[in-house]
Order: C-alpha cells, then structure tokens, then sequence
C-alpha cells in the first residue's frame, strides 16, 4: 500500500458534474487510478474519505474538520490502515481572504510548514475578477520546499498537478501532501 504515496508527481482530477458531494480521481505519472476521493455533500462539519479505487473498499486516509464551518478550521489527517494520526492542516482564517494559508502540523500538534497561495495579485484577481486564473500553491517545511500544486486551466474540469520532485530528503510525508490535495481541491475549489 506505501508504494502509491512513493510517487514524486500526480495528478488530481475533479470528477465532473456531480450533484450531490464532490469526488476526485488521483492518478499516479503512468496515468493510473492510485486514489479515489469521496465528498459527501450536507456536511455541517468536513468529512473526507481517501479510498484505494472507485469501489471504495479500501480507506487509505480519512480527513476531518474538528469543528462545524469555522473560518480558521483545522483538519486532521488520520490513515485508518496503520491506525494513526498522520498530521493537520489549519487554514490561517483572516489571511486567507485576500490570499490562501495553511499550516502544517505534524502529528504531534507541531507547526512544522507551511501552504501559500502563489501570489496576492493573482489571489486577488481570482477572488473578484475571474476564477478562470490558475491557482498554484507552494508548500514548504522549514526553508525548504517541499510541493507544489498546479491548477491547469480548464473552465469545465479541475485538475491540479501535484509535484514533490523538489522534497529529495523527504521532509513531507507524502501521506500529507495528498490529503493537502484534496482539501485544496475540495475546500478552496469552493470559493470562487
């Protein structure tokens, strides 16, 4: 099951028009299905399900809000397969409005990164002129970064291309960097 989180490059697909929930298709650089991702819609408080193909069998990570719609939520990483806390990601609240912010934390509540949108004219042009933009988003730990994701432009299909080629040291457990994806995808594909 590792083997899927050892890839440096995927590529995350909304799944199109859907009507109730959101679901979404990672696929490794092979163009093979790794993930499959499951929204429900109606949810006061975030609960996302990371499964090991579209039948949904297997849950490789579940993430959850803590808290029912908060400005400032924290989301927890969990992997049910090993029975652990894998880490968290909580949105700087205030910051996020004119440009989006999450903090990294390790599984022991540490802060340890960080996820920034690319740039504040281009937040800001997306926010109240067009959501047409590409968003691109950096992560980094310490001084050192650790992913990227990518929106390609396409008006009807979201995907986003996730890179971790730069993190050689592997400072992210990759475990983070998908659910980072998704909730970017899912949260912050949102608000436009």
């Amino acid at each position: 099951m590792k083997e899927r989180f050892n890839h440096s490059n995927y590529l995350v697909r909304k799944q199109f028009f859907r009507i109730f929930g959101e679901a979404f298709h990672i696929y490794d650089p092979q163009e093979g299905l790794v993930f499959y991702v499951k929204q429900k819609a109606f949810k006061l408080k975030e609960d996302i399900r990371v499964y090991s193909s579209e039948d949904m069998n297997e849950e490789v990570l579940v993430i959850k809000a803590r808290s029912r719609i908060d400005f400032s939520a924290t989301y927890d990483v969990f992997d049910p397969i090993y029975n652990e806390s894998v880490g968290s990601f909580r949105r700087k609240g205030m910051k996020s409005i004119l440009k989006d912010e999450w903090i990294i934390l390790d599984n022991q509540e540490r802060e340890v990164g960080l996820i920034t949108e690319d740039s504040m004219i281009l937040a800001l042009l997306r926010r109240f002129l067009s959501n047409l933009i590409p968003q691109t988003y950096v992560g980094t730990i310490g001084q050192h970064e650790v992913l990227t994701f990518s929106q390609r432009f396409n008006p009807f299909v979201q995907k986003i291309e996730l890179d971790f080629s730069m993190d050689r040291k592997q400072l992210l457990d990759r475990r983070l960097g998908i659910a980072a994806s998704v909730l970017l995808s899912a949260i912050e594909g949102r608000q436009d």
